[in-house]
């Protein structure tokens, strides 16, 4: 009996969770659907429905919205952080995980510690470091930091890396493989799980930024936002009574492309999580 009551509080619980999770989400895109242009605070459910919001948002900018650039300018950023992190990680992760070298466990514990510090922290040496360089209100400059320390969460792919056989490299090696042929043409086939998982994590990371992306576009040109800032121009109190419905559907509409890139790749990004955790 006690484990029946237990397990109704669980899901009782569980439930709640949910609901308060789910609810908001749900209330985006209905309100997405609106014909209400503000908030509307008396029902949850739009009255009129329409697609006019998903009209305005893509087809007519004005000076307030221009999502299809913001949308670009995101997107751009995102695909070549993507690509030299992910690069960038599966060459630290190699050194570490299949070569040996002098000091190669002290720097690894503390590349470990840097890596916890929050990045917030270093946001402003960061900004003055790239506005002495000419780089502030530059998707260059942006592309530059989240590209930078991503070698840093080297820790799961090295740890999927751990667990290929050294016998294969080993074998590479007495047919006369450089370190190059090795990893590219064994470790890195191999490594197809773990790749995907580092892939939709280096593309996530710029793709939601906010709090770096409004540090660094500070000049109030609105053409060179990214979908965050954006959006979140919207919501100023001169604004929102008219845009908010607006903002709703470029919510959801931002959501889309890594929604379906989620899964389609999700199985081998879990496989890529589940694997990388066997061993450190």
């Amino acid at each position: 009996m006690k484990k029946v009551i237990k397990g109704i509080f669980h899901h009782l619980f569980l439930l709640i969770l949910v609901v308060v999770w789910l609810v908001p989400i749900l209330w985006l895109v209905v309100t997405a659907f609106s014909g209400y242009p503000g908030i509307n605070k008396t029902h949850f459910f739009p009255e009129t429905w329409t697609t006019a919001n998903f009209e305005k948002l893509l087809l007519h900018p004005d000076s307030v919205v221009q999502y299809g650039a913001w949308f670009k300018n995101t997107l751009i950023i995102s695909i070549f952080t993507c690509i030299i992190s992910t690069a960038f990680v599966l060459m630290v992760s190699y050194a570490f995980s299949c070569t040996r070298f002098k000091g190669r466990k002290a720097l690894m514990s503390f590349s470990i510690i840097l890596n916890m510090f929050p990045g917030v922290l270093s946001m402003i040496a960061v900004y003055f470091v790239l506005k002495s360089l000419n780089l502030t209100n530059s998707h260059l400059g942006m592309i530059i930091v989240y590209s930078a320390g991503s070698g840093l969460g080297y820790l799961i792919v090295k740890g999927f890396m751990d667990t290929i056989p050294i016998s294969l490299r080993e074998a590479a090696r007495l047919e006369g493989a450089t370190e190059l042929q090795i990893f590219t043409k064994i470790v890195i086939p191999v490594c197809k799980p773990i790749i995907v998982y580092q892939v939709i994590n280096s593309f996530l990371i710029p793709w939601g930024d906010f709090v770096f992306a409004k540090l660094m576009l500070n000049k109030g040109i609105s053409k060179d936002y990214t979908v965050a800032i954006g959006l979140y121009n919207m919501l100023d109190r001169s604004l929102v009574n008219q845009y908010f419905s607006i903002f709703c559907a470029g919510g959801f509409v931002v959501s889309i492309p890594i929604s379906i890139l989620f899964i389609i790749m999700q199985k081998y990004y879990v496989e890529g999580v589940t694997s990388g955790s066997v061993k450190g």
